[in-house]
């Protein structure tokens, strides 16, 4: 019955178009034969299709946040903080879906995961260049990181590039400061390549476009979406640390490092430091 009423709708649509011969279909255009054929499993076990794919989305989300991260920091540079803050509130969209994806993967169970762990060798998410991107368009370098992609020129370049230049909230800070707020020379010319610290002036500034919301209503709009990022971005590294504490427990990870006791050491880092201290301030 239901196949029948389907069919009596479709016939009477008729602008719909069958005919592509000659024509784009919807699987070209997203190239669905390479992307649907990309899901190569090492062994022959079931769940290991699980473990790829959510690793596949997760990295196609990646690569949009980067997109629409590197997108508001363009827009900020030009002082277009409202189109900054449409891409940043995107960007903590995106995040919600990644959580998301640990809920799936937590379907894994240890016993399952340990049938095709092996198969991985050394691979493991901690080498996911975007992953590491994404850290640094947030402002968060590492040195050491850039070794892991000496493999691949092109992506070390990319790393390179991106490890020297400000990061989304170097760029919010040069924005207080075109806008007459006093930031210290030494942080507005500092070297970029350098993780970003705490600094005073900074904090000022921010406390007086919070305490003047309605002389500072755009800047104001821009910390808030900072501190969605923020906010998702460190819900996203918990479900991560948990989901890996669940299907390995305390194991050293296939690519070498602590596993669960490293990801909670990350929990404790800021990318947007002033913006959470102030709180306790206003």
């Amino acid at each position: 019955m239901t196949d029948s009423h389907e069919n009596n709708a479709f016939k009477k649509e008729k602008g719909i178009h069958t005919d592509f011969i000659e024509k784009m279909t919807y699987g070209d255009y997203l190239q669905l034969d390479s992307l649907l054929s990309s899901q190569k499993r090492l062994s022959n076990h079931h769940d290991e299709m699980l473990f790829i794919i959510i690793h596949q989305v997760s990295e196609l989300w990646l690569k949009l946040i980067i997109h629409e991260t590197q997108a508001a920091i363009d827009a900020i540079n030009e002082d277009d903080l409202k189109s900054s803050s449409k891409m940043l509130s995107r960007v903590s969209k995106i995040q919600t879906q990644i959580i998301q994806a640990w809920d799936v993967l937590s379907t894994l169970t240890p016993a399952e995961y340990m049938k095709f762990r092996d198969k991985l060798g050394n691979a493991s998410g901690f080498q996911s260049y975007q992953y590491r991107l994404v850290e640094f368009v947030l402002g968060y370098k590492t040195p050491f990181i850039l070794e892991i992609y000496k493999k691949d020129p092109e992506v070390h370049a990319l790393l390179e590039e991106a490890y020297h230049k400000p990061g989304l909230y170097d760029v919010a800070i040069q924005a207080l400061a075109r806008n007459g707020f006093e930031i210290d020379n030494d942080i507005l010319n500092r070297d970029f390549s350098e993780t970003y610290t705490e600094n005073d002036s900074v904090e000022n500034a921010w406390l007086e476009v919070y305490k003047n919301v309605d002389d500072n209503w755009e800047l104001y709009q821009l910390a808030e979406k900072l501190v969605d990022v923020e906010d998702w971005f460190q819900q996203w590294r918990f479900r991560h640390m948990k989901t890996v504490e669940r299907i390995i427990g305390h194991k050293i990870g296939t690519g070498g490092s602590s596993g669960v006791g490293y990801l909670k050491k990350v929990l404790d880092h800021y990318f947007f430091p002033e913006l959470w201290g102030i709180r306790t301030k206003i």
